[in-house]
């Protein structure tokens, strides 16, 4: 995980965090560039006032080349430029530094005069032409005097002068976006590992030993976020999974256990035949009940493979139209002599002579085969039973009662269970403990509800069907 999932988070918010400081450091370097030149040019401009008026007081004959030619080189030193001041014509004919009095009579300005006469100044960086070979800042302002067009203040800066206190502000900012990132990456690292990682890394400790068979162990991480929301479903997931393991090593037991019973009772006996224990007037009482035993062993085995079949969702349902009422009547009536040895008051209500139902014919069956079945065995003699049917808009309930005691609150909490008997029927070897598991199972494939409930005297089991 960490060199997965890890390494990429590391990798994703460091790559993010780069590029939005490298984006923000050029646009500030730029921002910066931009904002300097403009106070640069702000600066020529309020300078060239000077020199616009002392250039009107030259061509009025007021002040001499001499002294045009000292205002030029102050403000020039001041601000480390090179000024020309060219008539109209573009012709030079003062200069700040004396390095460039070759200019004087030459013209340097043709193309531009244009734009000058219409009052615009221009701005140009780079070369030029073969004054300059290194890169300049050029600056040209007009003059006028009395709305006519005079000539022009030439302004050269040398672009290395202007850039060299904005080094140091690149410096900063760079040095800031590289610490900045470097700060970033260790903090995305510690929040990564606390947030992420670990919570992560003991999600996966314990998934590895419940994956073991220690299913007891359990994610402890206390937190608000989707971590947290995701160890408490895995908590859930494995007290699932613990409650699974309890009930299969449960089914195991029991299972054991309603095996192992009639397997002594038939060893037993067989062996006691064999043995010549058992008197030969004897011996066909003894295989009767070793026959019983099988039998029991044959319920057993049909229903663990009946209710295995239908939670793995392989018992394949053939829906039909079904008469229920039918389905009740010939049930009753194949319990009949079952009611008659227990001296049984069975009474049968059903709401019109045919009720149509959506279910499995053969599963149905079975369902009310067990229901009645388990209202028998647990009614005592002389008490009374009774089935019934009742419409309640698009459902069918089918209700079936025994007089019997009532379902203790211990019981009615493991009635579902799989093996489960009241303590009365445990010494009866008729009862497998999975008939309510069955019938269970197979109303929730059919998209039904069962229940049970406690009477002021005696026991309801009630069902839904779909009417058709």
């Amino acid at each position: 995980m960490k060199k997965g999932l890890f390494s990429k988070t590391i990798a994703t918010f460091t790559a993010i965090i780069t590029v939005s400081f490298v984006i923000t450091a050029a646009v500030l370097s730029y921002w910066f560039e931009g904002y300097y030149f403009d106070q640069r040019k702000e600066q020529l401009l309020n300078e060239s006032e000077f020199i616009r008026a002392a250039a009107v007081k030259y061509l009025d004959g007021d002040i001499s080349n001499e002294r045009v030619a000292e205002i030029l080189s102050g403000i020039g030193n001041y601000l480390s430029t090179n000024i020309w001041i060219a008539d109209k014509y573009g012709i030079v004919y003062a200069v700040s530094n004396n390095k460039y009095k070759d200019l004087i009579g030459k013209q340097v300005l043709t193309d531009d005069l244009e734009e000058l006469r219409k009052g615009k100044d221009i701005e140009k960086r780079g070369v030029y032409g073969d004054i300059f070979t290194a890169p300049v800042h050029t600056f040209v302002v007009p003059i006028f005097s009395n709305d006519m067009f005079k000539g022009a203040i030439i302004m050269h800066t040398s672009l290395d002068e202007i850039r060299e206190p904005l080094k140091k502000v690149y410096d900063i900012i760079w040095i800031s976006a590289a610490l900045a990132i470097i700060s970033s990456f260790f903090v995305v690292y510690y929040f990564s590992q606390k947030i992420m990682i670990k919570p992560l890394g003991k999600i996966n400790c314990v998934a590895d030993k419940i994956s073991k068979g220690e299913v007891d162990k359990r994610v402890y991480i206390q937190s608000n976020d989707e971590i947290g929301e995701l160890a408490k479903s895995f908590n859930l997931m494995a007290e699932s999974l613990e409650k699974i393991e309890e009930n299969r090593r449960q089914f195991i037991s029991n299972v054991s256990h309603e095996i192992r019973s009639p397997l002594t009772s038939i060893k037993g006996f067989i062996s006691g035949i064999l043995d010549g224990v058992i008197p030969k007037e004897k011996e066909q009482y003894y295989l009767s009940l070793a026959y019983d035993e099988t039998q029991r062993l044959t319920r057993l085995v049909n229903d663990l493979l009946d209710l295995s079949a239908i939670e793995a969702g392989q018992l394949k349902l053939r829906i039909e139209e079904v008469n229920i009422n039918e389905i009740i009547r010939l049930t009753v009536i194949k319990f009949e002599q079952k009611i008659k040895e227990k001296k049984l008051k069975a009474d049968v209500c059903l709401q019109d002579d045919d009720l149509y139902v959506v279910g499995d014919k053969d599963r149905l069956i079975q369902v009310v085969t067990n229901l009645i079945d388990n209202a028998i065995k647990y009614s005592d003699e002389g008490e009374n039973i009774e089935v019934k049917t009742k419409v309640k808009g698009s459902k069918v309930y089918v209700s079936v009662y025994n007089s019997g005691a009532n379902i203790s609150e211990e019981d009615m909490k493991h009635i579902w269970s799989r093996f489960y008997k009241a303590d009365k029927a445990r010494s009866s070897k008729v009862s497998t403990g999975l008939g309510l598991s069955i019938v269970r199972s197979i109303l929730t494939q059919l998209g039904e509800d069962i229940w049970v409930e406690n009477k002021q005297q005696g026991v309801m089991f009630t069902f839904t069907l779909k009417k058709i």
